[in-house]
């Protein structure tokens, strides 16, 4: 067992940073095998849901799909859950599992013992001893802000963690860069409020939210796309445009622009006040149509292999015509002249282990692991991106992750319990 709180140095077996989606999944399985542990945050239970999302967020899937096996959202079924049901779900299960959370302690150093096994974790609240360590600050940890538009004090930019709704902006236009799940829902927020928008898309994958009755996390389930291993070459950061909003619709960017938003192509460069738009909107947005057909194809050959009975639905496969901001794309926009007042970058996140001092991440500063499992003794991982498949970083795949980890460092442990036999 741990020693007291308030000791000098505190010891577990296992300390677990971070108490999002992966670090209370850890904690059930690491209690379910008897492994004293203690689980670390610096804020509240699921803080990024609370204090890092904008106030209309909802899960990208649905509540049936999107939870722990062991308990349903409050706002079960088809129900795309808001962000503090969100919250309050794992708050609620870190209480049914009992799970050791110590909100409120933020780490600022942990590495490894240099004379022996284990690490020494320091924190605002103390200094923890542990044989294992396992890192549960999950994908969104630090924004990403591509370095092409320089701070100027008459334009507001900020990363969509830092959105909340459209009456905190200042009054005008307003230029979303980032075509994934949050710059889509954030810029038909913007639009819907009555401002003027200019949307940014870079390359993505568009799949349909719904089709022929079933939901699209549904048909990644039994078309095997979840529980892909490895991404295709070039893929593994490619952004995903899909919504639960307004109980989830398929995100379309020509509707979009049919709305009245003003599609870009990619931010490539910016010069006295011009932002420059690299000439590939046409190529991106086909780019996602394909994306979309791909597994309109796939699921109907499902149905044709398996005979099962859903309605056909012929107008999933339609792609309106290209609007006017698509076949006469603007190149340069000059955001004075626009009245551009406010810039959101939902361009995603990088890692960010500056406290950590081991020798586990490469160049770019990203773990070096396998399915979580570091090259250094007693040093895991859970919540990556493709950790083990692709549902990896998503609540009901971050379950299964945690629960190999688990069951890695209980492995390890009865290893260190083995004691030889007495020779004949």
């Amino acid at each position: 067992m741990g020693t007291r709180k308030g000791d000098a140095m505190e010891k577990f077996d296992t300390v677990v940073i971070g108490a999002g989606q992966a670090g209370i999944a850890t904690s059930e399985h690491l209690r379910a095998l008897g492994i004293d542990h203690v689980v670390l945050e610096r804020g509240r239970i699921a803080e990024r849901w609370r204090s890092e999302r904008w106030d209309s967020l909802v899960a990208n899937g649905p509540a049936w799909h999107d939870r722990f096996p062991g308990m349903a959202f409050s706002c079960d079924g088809d129900v795309f859950a808001d962000k503090e049901c969100v919250a309050r779900y794992f708050e609620d299960y870190a209480k049914m599992i009992d799970a050791p959370v110590r909100t409120g302690v933020t780490v600022e150093r942990a590495r490894p013992h240099a004379d022996r096994a284990g690490f020494l974790v320091e924190t605002s609240q103390g200094t923890f001893d542990a044989r294992n360590l396992i890192c549960a600050t999950g994908p969104f940890q630090k924004p990403a802000i591509p370095p092409i538009i320089p701070e100027t004090s008459d334009l507001t930019q900020m990363h969509s963690t830092a959105y909340r709704n459209p009456d905190a902006l200042p009054d005008g236009a307003v230029l979303v860069i980032g075509g994934g799940s949050s710059g889509s829902q954030i810029a038909a927020e913007l639009h819907d409020a009555g401002r003027k928008v200019f949307f940014s898309i870079g390359p993505h994958d568009r799949p349909p939210r719904r089709y022929r009755g079933r939901d699209n996390v549904w048909w990644l389930g039994v078309l095997g796309i979840w529980n892909m291993d490895t991404p295709a070459p070039g893929t593994e950061h490619v952004t995903i445009a899909v919504s639960g909003a307004h109980g989830g619709k398929t995100v379309d960017f020509r509707l979009l622009a049919e709305r009245g938003i003003t599609l870009l192509g990619m931010s490539s460069g910016y010069e006295d006040g011009v932002l420059h738009i690299a000439n590939d909107l046409k190529t991106n947005l086909d780019a996602g149509d394909a994306n979309m057909l791909s597994l309109l194809e796939a699921a109907d050959a499902y149905i044709k292999r398996t005979g099962i009975d859903l309605p056909p639905e012929p107008e999933a496969w339609v792609i309106p015509d290209d609007p006017d901001c698509v076949s006469n794309p603007v190149r340069a926009l000059d955001l004075s002249e626009n009245n551009i007042g406010t810039v959101i970058w939902a361009t995603g996140f990088q890692f960010d282990y500056d406290w950590l001092e081991a020798d586990t991440l490469d160049d770019r500063g990203s773990p070096i692991h396998q399915r979580g499992i570091s090259a250094v003794p007693g040093l895991y991982f859970v919540g990556l991106p493709w950790q083990s498949r692709r549902g990896s970083s998503f609540i009901w795949g971050v379950w299964h992750d945690a629960k190999f980890i688990a069951d890695q460092i209980a492995i390890q442990e009865n290893y260190l319990a083995y004691r030889p036999t007495a020779s004949s």
